[in-house]
């Protein structure tokens, strides 16, 4: 790998590092006001204000992550690899720092509120670590391939298998709360969740049990097969 990689990589993860660090300082202040006993399933009510706000910043940390990539790079492959860099350094380093800060999780099969945005994902921690681990492993992958050949480019074949599998792993993610809004018919209402009193009785009892560990590796594999692929025909 071209030393200019490297160091854009290295400023990449200080920055990676520095914003996953401000987004647990956020979870220690909301779990403070919301959770002062720890957090656990059930989900408590949170005010519909600062709901709405935390949907915001979610979707403005992913804005921040896409604004540094493009930063970064040069072109869509490039840029797209250090997009998922950043994202997973991220992602591992946020529970990294809530660790140190609040000694939270217990383990790697603690569950996790994910993200909120269209509604809330959940998992055990180990799962979105695993998913961050191997983005990274891709994101070398693209970029050591790069430095070799400036003209590399996707094949259909790669990206399929690569999308495919992330959308297992995100069913995985959404599947929970998903069954709590459709098989409850609370689709039609859904821009009116936060407000919704049934929606939310609901939502206040229910904890999370099973994970579909099977399907995870599933779409894992697929994920590993892409990055195989695209390996092997690239990295002469």
């Amino acid at each position: 790998m071209k030393n200019t990689s490297i160091k854009t990589i290295s400023v990449i993860t200080i920055f990676a590092v520095a914003m996953a660090f401000l987004e647990s300082v956020v979870v220690v202040y909301l779990r403070k006001l919301y959770y002062p006993s720890g957090f656990n399933f059930p989900l408590y009510l949170i005010d519909t204000n600062i709901l709405s706000i935390e949907w915001i910043r979610e979707f403005f940390t992913i804005v921040m992550l896409i604004s540094v990539a493009i930063l970064a790079g040069k072109k869509f492959i490039d840029r797209t690899a250090y997009f998922f860099y950043a994202f997973a350094i991220w992602d591992i380093f946020y529970y990294i720092w809530l660790k140190v800060l609040l000694n939270w999780p217990a383990s790697f099969f603690t569950w996790d509120l994910l993200f909120l945005i269209p509604w809330p994902w959940n998992s055990p921690v180990l799962a979105p670590i695993i998913y961050s681990i191997v983005l990274i492993v891709l994101s070398l992958c693209i970029l050591h391939c790069y430095d070799k050949n400036q003209s590399l480019k996707f094949k259909t074949k790669e990206v399929l298998l690569f999308v495919v599998g992330s959308l297992v792993i995100l069913y995985t993610f959404l599947i929970d709360y998903g069954k709590l809004i459709f098989s409850n018919n609370f689709a039609s209402q859904f821009f009116s969740l936060a407000s919704n009193s049934n929606f939310l009785d609901i939502v206040s009892s229910f904890i999370p049990k099973y994970y579909s560990w099977l399907l995870f590796i599933v779409g894992e594999i697929l994920i590993l097969i892409s990055i195989y692929l695209f390996w092997k025909r690239n990295k002469r």
